[in-house]
């Protein structure tokens, strides 16, 4: 979904140029086992299995996954069948359909996203930190 214009005019994605892509899973491209990541990858293929990453994870429109999900980002267009967790933030953007459970600390909905599932919401690790910048103890 690079490229995307905003109902303002803005592009939408400028800090996920394609050029900052790193791996990438074509329509038409089908998958099954374990992928771990360290930079940002896109899926537009079918991918079983399980996905592993603290960088950005760009599920297309065209992508259909089944897969327990643990990334730092995720951005997705596509289907994902699993539960999902995001130490960052998920973006669920239309047409996604997500049929699982999402653990994020921020979460965006666009409309004409369906979704089934469960939401957990825990603070981010930057906001329990006190004024002095330390985690407090648990």
């Amino acid at each position: 979904m690079f490229g995307r214009k905003e109902a303002n005019g803005k592009q939408r994605n400028s800090a996920l140029e394609k050029g900052e892509i790193k791996a990438f899973l074509g329509p038409g491209s089908h998958f099954e086992g374990k992928m771990a990541f360290d930079e940002i990858v896109r899926l537009d293929g079918a991918f079983r299995g399980e996905i592993t990453s603290r960088d950005t994870l760009i599920v297309g429109e065209t992508a259909d996954i089944q897969a327990q999900v643990l990334v730092g980002t995720l951005i997705v267009s596509g289907k994902i069948r699993g539960n999902i967790k995001a130490v960052s933030r998920v973006e669920m953007r239309a047409p996604a359909q997500i049929d699982g459970d999402v653990e994020t600390p921020s979460l965006i909905v666009e409309e004409g996203v369906i979704w089934n599932g469960q939401l957990i919401m825990k603070q981010g690790e930057k906001s329990k930190k006190n004024e002095a910048g330390v985690l407090p103890t648990p």
